[in-house]
């Protein structure tokens, strides 16, 4: 049974940035407690399944020290312990799955293994404690500040708390931030709200949020038999044919992101269709001596099992549960279709082979641990990031707005997927930018801090700065602050208010490793 707890920096939630916050905070000496409600660190890159959305640039600059730490553990990973080919031993930047969407796209058991590997000094020595499978359901303030939350062990139904002098929300909804009563928004703001060209007209819409994604692992045993049972909502999901959608979703025809034009899909290589089996795949077997693997390997993140019914959050417990099983549902769904319908390039249709790999993600049911939440509750902050900020089209030259205030870098197109409330796919073109600290800064609470998705952006420039670096940065820059302050015996907000300790919080900053300027390049 756990017992109450203190220490100096309580992490909640142990997705990509509250590892991220864990490793800055330790490494400049200060105990953290980190807490997850899976039993896997990582997010998205472990948990929720999904390889790294990454800028052309990452290989060279434009990350923190410790995520390019972190991409060369993966790849030194597989070098170690798995049978590569000569030629694949070779490749510099070596990809084991090839994949056409990340640069390293790995299984999700290799990226928990090697964050394990990088937090593994500091919690042997005893500066971080992890624990899993807990989930946060209150917090007790006094004034401007939170000074215990209250957790609930899902093993065993135990209730306990933690007391800090610093809470960072790195949970992936932003689950801290009403319970602390901290100001925050969702959704999407109004035009009138933030002057941006793709936000809403009229009012502001709270609950139009993006797609979440409950994504699978599979392979293909051509010549096997694989099909899974009949999901319960098949018959729903094979009919469902959104207003805003040029076909049904559980088909190959999908709107084009950036022009919203339907555009064809194919399942494997060998046409002239873009190939959705190779976009997230984690194993290229060609890359693996002979025998190693009878398959390549896929994860299925795809338009066709982005949940757009409903949010995950700010709805009842009841509406969330339904919800989240409605989710599965589809990803199951997409799944049955494909093995049993599917049209195939030989005029047949289905591909009974298709295997659900249960392993590669680590649950019973073969869906990832926790569902892949693209946009969270975002604080309101001193600073807010807007489109007008990074658009290429309303910069016009002059590349993205600078920010004195910089604590990292991070480069994405503004990506938005479909909406809970019909919206379509919003894609539009920006310039590298800059994490301004001001964005991190609540309005009004002072020791709590945002470490993932939940900073202060619009719905809409979330869509460049909740990619897997960016969170990464954010994490690692928030841990490194609370260090700061707690040494230095400063608030969050003198740092981003006062010149001078902002700038030996900038120069910590780069003595970890965190790059804070882009050379001029080229718009993504």
């Amino acid at each position: 049974m756990l017992q109450d707890m203190e220490t100096e920096v309580a992490i909640i939630g142990g997705g990509t940035g509250g590892v991220a916050a864990a490793l800055g905070a330790a490494r400049l000496g200060k105990k953290v407690i980190m807490t997850e409600e899976t039993d896997w660190i990582g997010g998205q890159f472990t948990s929720q399944a999904v390889p790294p959305d990454e800028h052309r640039w990452i290989e060279q600059f434009g990350c923190t020290q410790t995520y390019r730490q972190f991409r060369e553990g993966v790849r030194n990973y597989y070098r170690q312990h798995f049978p590569l080919t000569a030629d694949a031993r070779q490749i510099v930047h070596f990809d084991p799955g090839n994949g056409s969407v990340s640069r390293l796209c790995a299984d999700p058991r290799v990226y928990l293994s090697v964050m394990e590997q990088m937090l593994a000094p500091y919690v042997h020595s005893g500066l971080i404690i992890i624990l899993l499978r807990t989930k946060l359901v209150k917090a007790e303030t006094d004034l401007d500040s939170v000074y215990t939350v209250t957790l609930c062990s899902l093993e065993d139904g135990n209730h306990f708390t933690i007391r800090a002098p610093y809470f960072l929300d790195a949970t992936e909804c932003g689950d801290l931030l009403p319970l602390a009563g901290i100001e925050y928004v969702t959704g999407a703001e109004s035009q009138q709200e933030t002057g941006e060209p793709h936000a809403v007209v009229g009012e502001s819409r709270p609950l139009n949020i993006q797609a979440s994604t409950f994504v699978f692992a599979m392979d293909y045993m051509e010549g096997e038999s694989h099909i899974i049972d009949k999901p319960t909502d098949y018959d729903f999901w094979r009919s469902y044919k959104p207003d805003f959608w040029p076909d049904k979703q559980l088909s190959f025809t999908a709107a084009d992101p950036r022009t919203l034009e339907p555009i064809q899909y194919e399942l494997f290589e060998g046409t002239s269709k873009f190939s959705l089996f190779t976009y997230r795949r984690t194993v290229d077997k060609r890359y693996f001596k002979e025998g190693t693997f009878p398959s390549d390997i896929t994860l299925v993140n795809w338009p066709q099992n982005d949940y757009w019914l409903a949010p995950l959050y700010e709805v009842s417990n009841e509406e969330i549960e339904k919800n989240l099983y409605e989710a599965k549902q589809l990803s199951l769904s997409l799944l049955y279709w494909m093995q049993m319908e599917l049209p195939r390039p030989d005029g047949g249709v289905g591909y009974p082979g298709l295997r659900l790999r249960k392993d590669v993600v680590g649950t019973t049911d073969g869906l990832a641990k926790y569902p892949y939440i693209r946009e969270s509750r975002r604080i309101k902050a001193e600073f807010t990031v807007l489109e007008q900020h990074v658009s290429v089209d309303i910069r016009d030259n002059q590349g993205a707005i600078p920010f004195v205030d910089t604590v990292g870098l991070g480069s994405y197109r503004i990506d938005l997927h479909p909406t809970t409330e019909g919206v379509n796919y919003i894609d539009v073109s920006t310039y590298p930018f800059q994490i301004p600290l001001g964005s991190l800064i609540p309005i009004r609470v002072e020791n709590v801090l945002p470490a993932c998705k939940n900073i202060g952006t619009t719905h809409i420039t979330n869509g460049c700065y909740r990619l897997h670096p960016v969170e990464w940065n954010i994490g690692e820059a928030v841990g490194i602050l609370a260090a700061f302050c707690l040494e230095k015996g400063y608030k969050p907000r003198e740092v981003l208010t006062d010149e001078a300790k902002r700038k030996a919080y900038q120069l910590l900053l780069t003595q970890q490793g965190i790059e804070l300027y882009w050379a001029k390049i080229g718009a993504v």
